[in-house]
């Protein structure tokens, strides 16, 4: 995939995701249940492993729908990962103890892979579909023992399939046994004026997977119910390869649990470098002062007045320096 492609795949990723968003967002969405899970992938001949982190919402007795974020392990000469939605069809049995569902979406991946035609690697922006079959069993105290096979069938890359075992847990408290039908409503905006700083590191997406020192301020404003805003400024270290400064706006689809204690988030949006570093590719297209940024990020609220906040990014570049960013820091609201 060259250069030029990956230029415009980057507004397409953000269109797609931000659509995503506001799709989640203008049905009252919530992330009833999350879940972690790992497990063995293969790729033709290839194994390696695979992790997903999981939001699922009920969308009636027999249906949901779920945002997941998917690493692809290690298969040689790729390190994917990306982001996937999926809508579900679910057969509850056992007194709605246990449910087995199909699922199928869109997946945006990010796969940093050996270079087609000079340097050393290429951070590739894709499409393909997710399709998956899971079981889950859910316990009277709100966790889930689960299973999935999911298989990936990526558009300029290699295809995979992976067999997951994870835990899940109901942010919203069940109806009975088993998982909630659908979201509790909200009346009221999840964020009123947050400002946060955070401190973390950066993840250069090359083969040698560089680090870097982090550093942020984040002024965070709720919009409507289930929608914020943020306006950040960002500092990503000083090594030669990935330093970058610049400002981002962000929209977010979001949600909180436990008394509005625990709140979760997903955005996306633009990211402006304002200083770069002269050591980048002089081949690359455009420059290089427009990115993407796609995050994940969860608080906790330990007063009505402070929070703690944790908050993962992935910049996505035009000129192969895609990068993650994870943070953790304290915020005041107000």
């Amino acid at each position: 995939m060259t250069r030029t492609r990956n230029d415009r795949h980057c507004g397409h990723a953000l269109r797609a995701i931000a659509f995503a968003l506001f799709a989640i967002a203008s049905h009252a969405a919530h992330a009833q249940e999350f879940s972690i899970l790992a497990g063995p992938l293969k790729s033709s001949s290839q194994s390696t492993y695979s992790w997903e982190a999981n939001y699922r919402e009920g969308l009636g007795r027999y249906a949901a729908w779920s945002f997941s974020w998917v690493n692809e392990g290690h298969i040689p000469n790729h390190h994917r990962d990306g982001q996937a939605v999926q809508i579900w069809g679910r057969l509850p049995l056992w007194n709605n103890r246990l449910e087995l569902s199909a699922g199928a979406g869109p997946y945006r991946y990010f796969d940093t892979s050996q270079a087609q035609a000079g340097g050393d690697y290429s951070n590739t922006h894709g499409w393909g579909g997710m399709f998956t079959l899971r079981a889950a069993y859910y316990f009277d105290n709100r966790w889930i023992a689960e299973m999935k096979l999911n298989r990936v069938q990526a558009f300029g890359g290699p295809d995979t399939t992976a067999l997951l075992f994870g835990i899940g847990y109901q942010l919203d408290a069940p109806d009975g046994h088993g998982p909630r039908a659908r979201a509790v409503p909200r009346t009221t905006n999840v964020t009123n004026n947050e400002v946060t700083v955070m401190l973390g590191t950066t993840i250069l997406n090359s083969p040698d997977s560089e680090t870097n020192l982090a550093e942020s301020i984040e002024y965070r404003r709720g919009l409507w119910h289930y929608v914020d805003f943020t306006a950040s400024y960002l500092h990503e270290g000083g090594k030669v390869q990935s330093r970058r400064d610049g400002l981002a706006a962000q929209l977010w689809a979001t949600r909180a649990f436990f008394d509005d204690k625990l709140t979760l988030g997903v955005g996306a949006g633009p990211y402006l470098s304002i200083t770069q570093n002269d050591d980048l590719p002089q081949n690359r297209t455009g420059d290089g002062r427009f990115s993407g940024l796609v995050s994940v990020s969860a608080s906790y609220r330990f007063t009505n007045r402070w929070l703690a906040r944790v908050t993962w990014n992935r910049m996505v570049t035009r000129y192969d320096r895609d990068a993650d960013i994870i943070e953790a820091g304290f915020g005041v609201r107000f």
